[in-house]
């Protein structure tokens, strides 16, 4: 089993504050490997709210405290690690009554919606839990679990790196994730075919099956086409006028089913950044997708990037993704664009400091200046701006360049 690092250490902070840390995030990123990779200083369980008999032991603190006693700790003095805790009715008051009784007791849960949890964490557990986002694969792990000596290589790159025949390899990598993304079980599988065949499991299994419950059989058919439609327009602003019209369904449809989508970690949408209200655009979001595999699947199309219109749109995502990853606890990412032409993909607010991110899949022969990043940088008194690119790295008139696969290094 390969060993996730950043979110051992997230879950072993987590309980240096909290009794309950709660792993959220969409089905097959890994979540259960987490768990049960995590090294406990105490004794452990693991259960998985899935099973009929575990969730019925949670109706009654006493039938769950007396299990806890024979399979944990006579004391309960462990580590409980719940999977799929969602299934569990009522489990956000009895992980409430655990804890309240036995402050010696740690809990471990993990769930494939953050729907229906968090609203169960406000509601009992606020100031009790700590909440992590798990996603799929970043493209440093993608390459420490596709191939350990590429992953060296990797990590030796250095700001200065210049494209060679030493970053191929690495470049080639950057190539399939961006076509395959990260998630776990694709990330193992090496024969192209085999991973196709993955994805749309998981696409037909998975995500049409979870969100059964949650969409009106006479709106599955307009579901379907929003999804598609969405797939095709990453990078884009999200016009729900213009999607009710044409997947059928309505306005108010289309906003609940884009948020059931965001919940799922399914879909990303990032928010307009402006200090001048008048001179934006419109408050309307952009649309990514959380595994650009599963973007892929749904618009039917793993052709080689160099050959696709959308190469740029996917670059832009893939981007996106590195920096949501990578931003501080407490930090916004963010776009810029306004009535004027001023454009910047993406404004990352670190708390500390803030940073302007420009995509450009493309070679370039020379560093090039951007007027609108520019533009922004000047207005918003913003020190840090970048261009991430396909070959670049270095810096020129006080913007860093930098390739595309070391995107997880800006802001660090």
């Amino acid at each position: 089993m390969l060993i996730r690092d950043t979110y051992l250490k997230k879950v072993v902070a987590g309980f240096k504050i909290v009794q309950i840390v709660v792993l959220i995030g969409a089905r097959q990123v890994g979540k259960t490997s987490i768990m049960k990779s995590c090294k406990w200083d105490r004794k452990n369980l693991f259960l998985n709210g899935q099973d009929p008999e575990i969730a019925e032991l949670f109706q009654r603190l006493s039938d769950i405290e007396q299990y806890l006693r024979v399979y944990l700790d006579e004391k309960l003095d462990g580590y409980l690690l719940l999977d799929e805790f969602q299934y569990i009715n009522g489990i956000s008051t009895m992980l409430k009554l655990l804890t309240d009784k036995h402050p010696q007791l740690k809990i471990l849960c993990s769930g494939s919606s953050s729907l229906d949890i968090l609203q169960q964490i406000e509601e009992s557990l606020a100031g009790r839990v700590r909440t992590i986002e798990v996603l799929s694969l970043s493209f440093d792990e993608y390459l420490l679990f596709r191939n350990a000596n590429q992953h060296k290589l990797y990590q030796s790159f250095g700001n200065d790196t210049e494209t060679s025949a030493l970053t191929v390899p690495i470049e080639e990598a950057l190539s399939e994730y961006m076509l395959y993304g990260g998630l776990p079980r694709t990330a193992l599988t090496f024969h192209p075919d085999e991973k196709i065949e993955i994805l749309d499991d998981i696409y037909k299994t998975y995500l049409l099956r979870d969100v059964r419950s949650y969409v009106v059989n006479q709106d599955f058919v307009g579901f379907n086409k929003l999804l598609r439609l969405l797939a095709s327009q990453i990078g884009n602003l999200v016009n729900v006028n213009e999607i009710s019209r044409q997947t059928g369904l309505t306005y108010k449809k289309c906003e609940e089913y884009l948020f059931l989508l965001e919940q799922m970690y399914i879909i990303k949408m990032i928010e307009p950044f402006f200090t001048n209200k008048r001179k934006v655009i419109s408050k309307m979001k952009k649309i990514y997708f959380c595994d650009l595999g599963l973007r892929n699947i749904l618009e039917g199309n793993f052709r080689e990037l160099t050959f696709r219109t959308d190469n740029g749109a996917i670059f832009e995502n893939f981007v996106m993704l590195e920096l949501w990853r990578n931003k501080k606890p407490g930090g916004t990412l963010q776009f810029y664009r306004t009535t004027d032409g001023t454009e910047v993909d993406f404004v990352l607010n670190q708390l500390k400091e803030v940073l302007a991110i420009e995509c450009k899949y493309k070679n370039l022969q020379k560093p090039m200046s951007i007027a609108s990043l520019n533009n922004f940088c000047k207005a918003e008194s913003i020190e840090n701006k970048f261009i991430v690119n396909r070959n670049l790295n270095m810096t020129f008139n006080q913007t860093k360049f930098i390739q595309g696969f070391l995107v997880n290094r800006v802001g660090n």
